[in-house]
């Protein structure tokens, strides 16, 4: 998905099996995974292909290119704006059955995803009020809006807002995370255009993890040394640094396909 993101979304060409395989082996993915890939993106029905002669190449599909262009935006975005914060939280109250295992997994992979942390069962807060939006359409199309509730009001005076903050997000585990890419990628100096692709195209599927597990605090509610303010840096200066190299290489791969 990093792969199709980051150079075939930008693109109105179809990309041929064999560069796909090429472009993931740059990457030490075998030949049977990078196919398996394929065949799996095409079932959730993100590629479709298309036969020439012997050859196949692939397409993003609408669903496909909707799903990448926002997964792009949230990317690329993630880090360069600093969260005013008006000392309000959304909080909402929504429960599932354990019974119902997977759909307790898919409401918190969701909602996790839009920033909320969820202090205790069946509770999910978030410092950011304007996502109560995001949240009803959560729990509508997972069908749990009958019984769910939402309320934004400051935090009160019993307890420590500090302690809710803990039990609803692991900061400490991402402040690890953090770190580990500033080291990895703070002195990479990738020398060749291959090397160039894969530095840009790792740099790019290791950053896409943080919107997800980042939830996006404002300042008053982070610690005083925030490695993701660090992280953030390094990732759009690189990420400009070795973009036009990167996607270069990629036209004369794509060039070098067409002409086989």
């Amino acid at each position: 998905m990093t792969v199709l993101g980051e150079y075939v979304l930008p693109r109105d060409r179809p990309v041929w099996t064999s560069m796909l395989v090429e472009a993931l082996g740059m990457l030490d993915i075998e030949e049977k995974s990078a196919r398996q890939a394929l065949a799996r993106s095409a079932a959730e029905g993100w590629l479709v292909s298309e036969r020439v002669g012997r050859r196949v190449r692939w397409s993003l599909t609408p669903p496909g290119r909707r799903l990448l262009t926002e997964g792009a935006e949230r990317i690329y975005a993630f880090g360069r704006e600093a969260v005013a914060w008006e000392g309000r939280w959304l909080m909402l109250i929504v429960s599932v059955p354990e019974a119902k295992r997977d759909l307790r997994h898919r409401l918190r992979t969701r909602l996790t995803w839009a920033g909320f942390g969820s202090p205790v069962a069946g509770v999910w807060v978030s410092p950011d009020p304007s996502r109560q939006h995001e949240a009803q359409q959560i729990v509508a199309e997972l069908q749990l809006d009958a019984q769910a509730m939402s309320f934004t009001a400051a935090y009160g005076e019993v307890g420590e807002q500090e302690s809710m903050v803990e039990r609803s997000w692991d900061l400490s585990e991402l402040t690890d995370r953090y770190e580990d890419f500033i080291d990895r990628f703070t002195g990479l100096r990738p020398a060749g255009d291959p090397a160039v692709l894969r530095a840009q195209t790792e740099l790019v599927h290791e950053w896409r993890r943080f919107p997800f597990l980042d939830p996006r605090l404002p300042a008053e509610l982070l610690p005083a040394e925030w490695s993701g303010r660090k992280a953030s840096e390094l990732f759009h200066r690189k990420h400009v640094e070795w973009r036009p190299a990167a996607q270069a290489y990629w036209d004369k791969l794509l060039d070098n396909e067409e002409n086989a």
